[in-house]
């Protein structure tokens, strides 16, 4: 087991350790943190923290913590962090229960219905005569979508005769979208003009909606409803405090 307790530096007879150096690091977002945690990173840590002891025992020994100005900015972090904690103490009484969450599920089923999704593949080129050749040819059955589509779209999914897989509303471009769900399951249809070029488009499925399960939903539910109460009791402890301490407006 690797000692974390070594010291790898001392200022003014106060040690620095492995675990100052992980505890720094841990403490910074993910990407920041990887970005340090290799030799050269936290050697660069061990010199911030070298610089942090330097600053603090220079303004204990000045007494800064007796100028005016850093006085009022502790008053202010304190009545920050008081303000914080008094928040939390109210919140943390709030609670949501398992029967809670079915209810709102059981009650609102509008919002757990789920929605229609479509398969559908395309060719994208960005010529519309050629857009216009291509869906002649398909039609007349003188080549494949498939094969067209590995020929002559521009776009990635070429590679798979110009499947897009499932997708709901909203997910692609106004255009596509209107065409793809305005369409029969099997149809043809095109060229639909987007910002990207000219597309043949093929609807392979209509899949129906699926229903969200509470399952699925439970968090969800949890976070909304949490939220909601949260409100309620931050607000209703706002009323209770105006009564204490008359607010003049």
């Amino acid at each position: 087991m690797e000692n974390n307790t070594r010291v790898l530096a001392t200022v003014g007879g106060q040690a620095i350790t492995e675990a100052d150096v992980d505890a720094a690091v841990s403490q910074m977002s993910a990407s920041r943190g990887r970005n340090y945690n290799t030799p050269d990173g936290r050697r660069a840590m061990l010199d911030q923290l070298i610089a942090q002891k330097l600053f603090l025992a220079d303004a204990k020994k000045t007494m800064m913590e007796y100028d005016p100005q850093f006085k009022a900015q502790l008053a202010k972090v304190k009545d920050d962090m008081l303000f914080q904690f008094a928040v939390s103490k109210t919140l943390e009484k709030v609670k949501v229960t398992e029967e809670e969450i079915k209810e709102f599920y059981d009650n609102n089923p509008d919002q757990f219905a789920g929605e229609a999704t479509v398969s559908a593949s395309h060719i994208l080129v960005a010529d519309e005569a050629l857009a216009n050749d291509l869906m002649a040819k398909i039609q007349a059955g003188e080549v494949s979508f498939e094969d067209a589509a590995k020929e002559n779209s521009s776009c990635p999914s070429k590679a798979n005769g110009g499947n897009l897989g499932e997708f709901g509303r909203g997910q692609m471009v106004p255009e596509f979208d209107q065409a793809c769900f305005s369409m029969a399951e099997g149809e043809l249809r095109g060229p639909v003009k987007t910002q990207f070029g000219y597309h043949i488009i093929r609807l392979d499925k209509i899949n129906e909606a699926r229903p969200t399960a509470l399952a699925e939903a439970h968090d969800a539910i949890r976070e909304h409803l949490m939220a909601e109460k949260g409100h309620k009791a931050y607000q209703t402890r706002i009323n209770q405090l105006k009564l204490i301490y008359p607010v003049d407006m």
